[in-house]
């Protein structure tokens, strides 16, 4: 079963994060709109759903929400870096003030 069959992806606007809620946990993916693209600081997995895709999925789901509002990406966090940095597919949406520091240009 993928991970978006398992859990649902909610954009919590007045929160400021793209959200999977397990149970009375919440798993999360901070983020800011700036006139200069989306910055991403923060993503959260509580440690009992570790390893089941929820991290990647919430990452997924924002940079997926990035393309569709031509929001130039500018991962913070370590975590999106990372996976930015893994998946070239995604490596398009960065912003160019942050290519360098993931060794992209």
């Amino acid at each position: 079963m993928a991970d978006s069959d398992r859990f649902q992806v909610i954009k919590n606007t007045e929160a400021g994060r793209f959200e999977v809620r397990l149970g009375e946990h919440v798993a999360f993916a901070e983020y800011r709109l700036l006139k200069t693209g989306i910055l991403f600081p923060h993503t959260e997995v509580p440690p009992a759903f570790e390893g089941q895709g929820v991290g990647s999925l919430l990452v997924r789901t924002a940079l997926d929400y990035a393309r569709a509002h031509n929001q130039p990406v500018m991962p913070v966090c370590p975590f999106f870096a990372s996976y930015i940095k893994r998946h070239a597919e995604y490596q398009d949406l960065l912003h160019p003030d942050y290519r360098k520091s993931l060794g992209l240009d």
